[in-house]
């Protein structure tokens, strides 16, 4: 049976062959609390030193309280968007390493966390691995791309995404520009991102 330390060998070093670095602060901050405590534990046991947050409001207030090394924001969250939580983080330090989720596969949203300083997003459900490898690689090092190519629902889905955040999330606005009825967007948007 391996051990935990042999179990997580896979990861890829730096160059001083700690992939973490000597500063393991982390803060993850996810509205999912059962998704929040086993990711919480599982980069735990990978080396970081974690702290979560379940809200912007207590996300903003950690960041600023101990600026963290790295940071996994979950962009749609209970009282607020992720992207305030980016924004505070690099307010305070701007040589985090943070790291995107997101549970609907938004692309424009994700892009725009990119811009405000995001090392990468990830799409929920996303596991302690692929999480960890996106914390860990290096600046500049790019995500390996998919296999499989987006279906053309996903790009429909993805189009009407971009289309709704632009919109500020208004239905009907979002309607007139797609132009389609509604109560057909209201069943769109209702419905999981298609694979």
């Amino acid at each position: 049976m391996k051990t935990d330390d042999e179990n997580n060998s896979t990861s890829a070093p730096t160059d001083d062959g700690d992939p973490i670095g000597p500063d393991r602060s982390l803060l993850i901050v996810d509205d999912d609390g059962p998704f929040l405590r086993r990711l919480a534990r599982a980069m735990e046991t990978r080396g970081f030193a974690v702290d979560t947050a379940e809200t912007v409001s207590d996300g903003i207030a950690r960041s600023r309280a101990a600026p963290p090394k790295y940071a996994v924001v979950d962009l749609r969250l209970a009282d607020g968007n992720g992207l305030e939580v980016i924004e505070a983080i690099r307010q305070n330090r701007d040589d985090t390493q943070i790291v995107v989720l997101t549970g609907y596969g938004n692309i424009a949203t994700a892009v725009t966390a990119v811009k405000l300083g995001a090392l990468d997003y990830l799409a929920k459900p996303a596991d302690a691995d692929d999480v960890f490898n996106a914390l860990t690689q290096r600046k500049g090092e790019k995500t390996e791309v998919p296999e499989n190519p987006m279906s053309a629902d996903r790009v429909r889905w993805e189009h009407i995404q971009r289309v709704y955040e632009m919109c500020e999330r208004n239905v009907s606005e979002t309607a007139r520009r797609l132009n389609m009825h509604r109560r057909t967007l209201q069943r769109i948007l209702a419905k999981r991102a298609p694979k």
